[in-house]
């Protein structure tokens, strides 16, 4: 489990954070056809990082809810990480 402070990108990440915000979701269409995305800013006591939440994900958490990514995928996106589910990655709550 790495600390938010301690992530790389283009690299797996295993973390444990609060989330603090979610973005309004927004619909938008992908090579695999439309989907729905939201924007959750998570928390550690390290620091901050976006989660990139697709489809149900978007609906399915709140702020202030505890939650492990397990094997998400760090990305750098306009010049700030953000996390993912990548291919193997999942969502629970902490």
């Amino acid at each position: 489990m790495a600390p938010i402070a301690q992530l790389r990108a283009n690299a797996n990440a295993t973390i444990d954070a609060t989330i603090t915000a979610i973005s309004p979701i927004r619909d938008v269409t992908t090579s695999r056809g439309p989907s729905q995305v939201a924007d959750a800013t998570l928390q550690d006591e390290s620091g901050t990082i976006t989660l990139t939440l697709w489809g149900e994900d978007a609906k399915r958490y709140q702020v202030g809810q505890k939650i492990r990514i397990t094997d998400g995928w760090v990305k750098e996106y306009r010049g700030k990480l953000q996390v993912s589910m990548g291919r193997s990655g999942r969502i629970s709550l902490a």
